[in-house]
């Protein structure tokens, strides 16, 4: 793009799921400077992106009046249209025992619940949304993630660096135990559990892989090596095809049995690998985010910048201790 076109304006459509975090994602945009309306009238979206001169963020969901799937879908198709903007849909969901919690606690009445249960009012939700969620460019999955994390998630992928302007593609680095399930937000699955288990040595079991013993012991594999030069390998092959197709995040996951050990000892080494691509002739220097899942759930914060994006430091972060 010449240096004198101006960018195009963000507008990005958030929907979802009841309760699954729609309002927080609204005002964490709007901390991030963008204009925030939630739950305008369906026919009125064209008129809010016209008046608008900054980028917006518009909440839509089933207590919109006028909803329907098929409406939100034909209203985002025109803004796409306009070479002026770039329109994104946004979709907020949560595992259906999660919402029910979370309504429990709250004792609000679902929106599509009123002559029925709360279950009814998520399951008729999720069959009413699922056109939405279908073509959603971005699906964040609430169930796990504390207030911080989404902020950070949210700021990581909408901050002004994702617009297109800057490094156009941020990369975050996951490690998740398979037991518990494979993230549902990765673009790429990678398969640990092949490498010698740390768990089993009683001196190492407590530990994780942001350990220096345990990041030793996982490296001593024979195959461990090859294991991390071939993924990075593979990523350096995606990642500028990622870029070809439009994408602005992507989500590459590691797993082993536990998703405290091998898993977080690769992760950590990836992100090493490409924050040190900075720099390099003919290689691009990708903004590399690093979570890790299971210690997240254990209520240790785990989410950070391993490579920041231009326009912010960029000094690599050192690995946090115990």
């Amino acid at each position: 793009m010449d240096e004198d076109t101006p960018l195009p304006r963000r507008i990005l459509l958030v929907t979802g799921l009841s309760g699954a975090g729609k309002s927080s994602i609204l005002r964490i945009l709007e901390d991030l400077g963008h204009e925030v309306i939630d739950n305008p009238p369906l026919g009125m979206l064209d008129e809010i992106v016209a008046r608008a001169e900054r980028p917006v963020a518009i909440g839509v969901d089933s207590r919109t009046r006028g909803f329907d799937a098929s409406a939100v879908l034909a209203a985002l198709a025109r803004l796409r249209v306009n070479p002026a903007l770039n329109a994104e849909l946004i979709y907020a969901t949560a595992e259906e025992s999660v919402l029910l919690r979370r309504y429990t606690a709250t004792r609000r009445r679902h929106p599509q619940a009123v002559h029925g249960t709360v279950k009814e009012g998520i399951e008729a939700e999720i069959k009413l949304t699922s056109p939405l969620r279908e073509a959603a460019d971005v699906v964040i999955d609430t169930s796990d993630l504390p207030p911080p994390e989404l902020r950070q998630l949210v700021e990581a992928r909408f901050g002004e660096w994702s617009a297109g302007g800057l490094d156009g593609l941020t990369v975050a680095l996951m490690s998740f135990a398979f037991p518990a399930g494979v993230p549902r937000e990765a673009d790429m699955v990678f398969d640990a559990r092949f490498l010698t288990n740390p768990y089993y040595d009683p001196t190492l079991s407590a530990m994780t892989g942001l350990d220096a013993p345990v990041a030793e012991y996982v490296a001593r594999d024979p195959d461990y090596q090859e294991f991390l030069d071939r993924m990075v390998g593979l990523l350096e092959l995606v990642l500028p095809r990622f870029v070809r197709e439009g994408k602005k995040y992507a989500t590459i996951a590691i797993g082993c049995s536990g998703g405290r050990h091998r898993s977080v000892t690769l992760v950590e080494a990836m992100a090493l690998r490409l924050a040190q691509q900075a720099g390099r002739p003919h290689h691009d220097a990708w903004p590399v985010v690093i979570m890790h899942r299971e210690l997240a759930r254990q209520g240790r914060s785990s989410w950070r910048w391993a490579s920041r994006p231009r326009g912010q430091a960029q000094t690599t972060e050192q690995t946090p201790g115990k």
